[in-house]
This record gives structure tokens, C-alpha cells and sequence, in this order.
């Protein structure tokens, strides 16, 4: 539990943040949970009010404070469309921090956190038992996504179609990797991310394939743990901080010009989460910054340091959308690399979809707790992506993937869910 000492500096900063709102609105207009619910206290503007009086409502009504906040994806369109510039995102994880702090984590949480995800070696072994148990609980549900269903009734699952655990993860297939610079002179330390790791080790291998082939060096230390960002999102700073800690520490032991992640999510949390919720200890969010400032996105480091150029589509190549990641665009910018790679990849063509930047829905922990609401966002990006007559679906997320697998999933849809590198890397295969 957080000191009332820490806990009334942490509110003090906040409160600072907080007269910035001009309480416009202009973030209702952009929220796609608001355009679910219609709700004012879905939307950053409501939370922004509700926090105002934090310090009395935290003891008054804490529990009640703290589903408001959590009700979020945390997907930074107000952040992005903000007029006054308010930084909403960083508002609303430390407000997170602050009741976590004095709330302490639910049960269930806390042994998720702390008894798991700071442990990478045991949350690595349990990811290895699932994958081996998986079969007995699940079924295919849709070849063509290559999704799965529960196959008895699951109150966890629900009517879910996710991405199943790969059979082998990929620290299996490749636990480390130290290369020399080749052709570009370049080396790049590569951060694998749990959902590459577990669920999509073809992309981490096509990253890995993709990088190799343009000689660009690489460094992937061994025992790589979590970015942190379920912890963070759920106030759990101790164990965020542990995990950065543990990171940069295998990191440290690398020489390299840049880091370079296939995970929007992963890479704004280490470029943008990291240096913030790290500036209570000077050594480590030096650190943090350090490597933050040379952290790449892979599609910005392709196509800005390696000069990687879109080229000529076909008529007879296949239809491709792109659905652009929430952190990928909104928080880091990124929109044109990865449209520029697709294009660069040999017999496909990009199709652009309709409100190609709207949130899918996923939101990390949001589509554990609302899940309903988390399909209806999602419903409305599958209608964009099927009205395209494209056969695959590309993002640049992990997370995104495992949402638009399981919309266009359940809806019976053939239309495959991909990674742009994935794409490039097939591409560069001999014919």
C-alpha cells in the first residue's frame, strides 16, 4: 500500500494536469466507448470531472471511483483530438496508480500480477502447460482465422473465438540471438513481447527473417518479461517498475544502435509509459528514458532507417486492408509506414478501409471486464473490414489481431488477420 505521504504528492500532480480541461467536449465526438453508451461518464471529459474531486471521492466511494476509471480503453482518441493538449492517458494511469495504492489490488489480480507476470520464467512454463492442455477445453471455430472456441460452456471464455497458444512459443524456437551488422551497418536489439512470443511466433520469426535479410544485426536477449502494461493499466506501479527493471537489466548486456518491437502496444508503452511512470527513481527512469528515446516501432524503422519503399500493385494481387493500432497512430504517429510496407510487399495491394483509425475495442483488461461492449466496438470495425472485399486484414498489434480475429470470427468471415511484416516477409520468399 502506497504512503499517505506519496499518495497526497501523486494527487497534488494530478490536480495540476486537471485545470488544463476546458471541459469542451470534444473528446465525446472521438470516444468509442461514448459512441456505445452515450454515457458523459464514459468519456474523458466525465472521468476528468469525477476526478477533480478525487481526494474526497476516493474515501467516500473508492470501489465506485475506481470502475469509472477502469471503464476505459485507454485508446487515446481524446488524447489525440484534445484541443488544449491535455494528456489524458497519463492523467488516468497514475489516477489508476493512486487508487491502487490506497485500494491495494484485488485478490485475483494480485496473484496475476505479482505471483505471475513478475515471474517471466513462471509465466513462460504456465504458457507452455496451456499450450499443451489447451485441445482438451477448445475447438477450432474458424480454420481460416485459425481460431478457437471453447468446447464446454465457460464462464471465462464466454462465447469468445481467440487466437489459441502457439504450440511452441518462440523464446522455444529461438531463446537468444547475437548477430553482426551486415549489408546496412545497422544492429538493432529486438523486443519479442508476450503475445508474439505465445500466440503469433511466425511474426516474431518474420521480424527476425525480415531484419536478417537486410542485414541489419541483432540482438534478442534471453528471459525477456512483459512490457508492464497490464500492470500499469491496473495501478499495480510495483510490479510495472519491476518488470522495466528487468528488462532494461537483459538489455543492458547488448550492444546495438536501436531497439526495434513488431507490438504498437509494446513499443508505446516502453517509448511513452516507461520514462512517465518511472520518475520516482532517478537511476531507472534514466534508464528508461535512455532507451526509450532509441525505440522503434519495426514498420518506422523499415521504412525511415532502412529506406524500404512502397511499390506497384497489381490488379490480380490480393486485397488487403489495414486497420490502424489505437497506440500506433494516436500515441506514436505511425500510419504511413506500415501502408508503405504493405505496398512494398509483392502481390498484395492495400485497400483502405473506413474509419481505418477507429478503436477496435480491445483495450487490453477492457475486453476481460466489458467484454459486450468490447464486441460491439469491434462488430463496427469487422462491417469496415468486410465492406472492403478484402481477404486479409492487417495491423500493426498483436492485440488488434486477437480482436479482429475473434469479430470476423464469429461472424464466419474468411478473411485472414496478419501482421505487415508478415506480409513483406512472405514476399521476399523466392517464387
Amino acid at each position: 500500500m502506497t504512503s499517505m505521504q506519496e499518495l497526497s504528492r501523486m494527487m497534488k500532480a494530478l490536480e495540476d494536469q486537471l485545470v488544463v480541461c476546458m471541459k469542451c467536449g470534444m473528446c465525446q465526438a472521438v470516444c468509442p466507448l461514448f459512441a456505445e453508451t452515450g454515457r458523459e461518464a464514459d468519456v474523458a471529459r466525465g472521468k476528468l470531472a469525477l476526478l477533480d474531486g478525487l481526494m474526497q471521492q476516493m474515501f467516500e466511494d473508492p470501489e465506485g471511483v475506481s470502475q469509472r476509471l477502469n471503464k476505459c480503453l485507454l485508446c487515446g482518441s481524446c488524447a489525440a483530438n484534445c484541443p488544449s493538449g491535455v494528456n489524458v492517458l497519463e492523467i488516468f494511469i497514475k489516477a489508476r496508480a493512486i487508487l491502487t495504492g490506497y485500494q491495494g489490488l484485488p485478490p485475483a489480480k494480485k496473484a496475476i500480477f505479482k505471483g505471475l507476470l513478475a515471474h517471466p520464467g513462471l509465466f513462460d512454463k504456465l504458457g507452455e502447460w496451456g499450450a499443451k492442455f489447451q485441445k482438451i477445453f477448445t475447438k477450432t471455430a474458424n480454420e481460416v482465422i485459425g481460431t478457437s472456441c471453447a468446447r464446454f460452456m465457460s464462464p471465462l471464455i464466454g462465447d469468445r473465438h481467440f487466437r489459441p497458444l502457439a504450440e511452441t512459443p518462440f523464446h522455444k524456437m529461438m531463446p537468444s540471438l547475437d548477430t553482426q551488422a551486415g549489408a546496412s551497418g545497422r544492429k538493432v536489439a529486438f523486443y519479442v513481447g508476450c503475445l508474439a512470443d505465445k500466440i503469433f511466433p511466425h511474426l516474431a520469426q518474420a521480424t527476425v527473417d525480415v531484419l536478417t535479410h537486410h542485414g541489419v544485426g541483432i540482438f534478442m536477449p534471453e528471459n525477456q518479461a512483459c512490457c508492464g502494461i497490464p500492470a500499469v493499466s491496473a495501478g499495480d506501479t510495483e510490479t510495472f517498475q519491476r518488470l522495466v527493471r528487468h528488462n532494461i537489466r537483459q538489455f543492458r548486456a547488448g550492444e546495438y544502435d536501436c531497439l526495434v518491437t513488431a507490438c504498437a502496444t509494446c513499443t508505446s508503452t516502453i517509448k511513452e509509459i516507461w520514462p512517465m511512470m518511472t520518475a520516482t527513481d532517478d537511476r531507472l527512469h534514466a534508464e528508461a528514458r535512455q532507451l526509450a528515446d532509441k525505440t522503434f516501432d519495426i514498420h518506422q524503422f523499415l521504412v525511415s532507417e532502412l529506406s524500404i519503399t512502397g511499390g506497384e500493385a497489381g490488379e490480380a494481387d490480393t486485397p488487403v486492408t489495414y486497420h490502424d493500432p489505437c497506440h500506433l497512430k494516436k500515441s506514436l504517429k505511425v500510419w504511413t509506414e506500415p501502408r508503405t510496407l504493405i505496398n512494398a510487399s509483392r502481390g498484395y495491394r492495400l485497400k483502405e478501409m473506413a474509419e481505418s483509425d477507429w478503436c477496435c475495442g480491445m483495450g487490453g483488461s477492457f475486453n476481460l471486464q466489458y467484454y459486450p461492449i468490447s464486441g460491439r466496438i469491434g462488430e463496427r470495425k469487422r462491417e469496415h473490414i468486410r465492406s472492403t472485399g478484402c481477404r486479409i486484414v492487417a495491423t500493426g498489434c498483436p492485440a488488434c489481431m486477437l480482436q479482429l480475429s475473434d469479430s470476423l470470427s464469429k461472424a464466419g468471415d474468411a478473411i485472414q488477420v496478419k501482421h505487415p511484416v508478415e506480409l513483406y516477409a512472405e514476399s521476399l520468399k523466392p517464387t
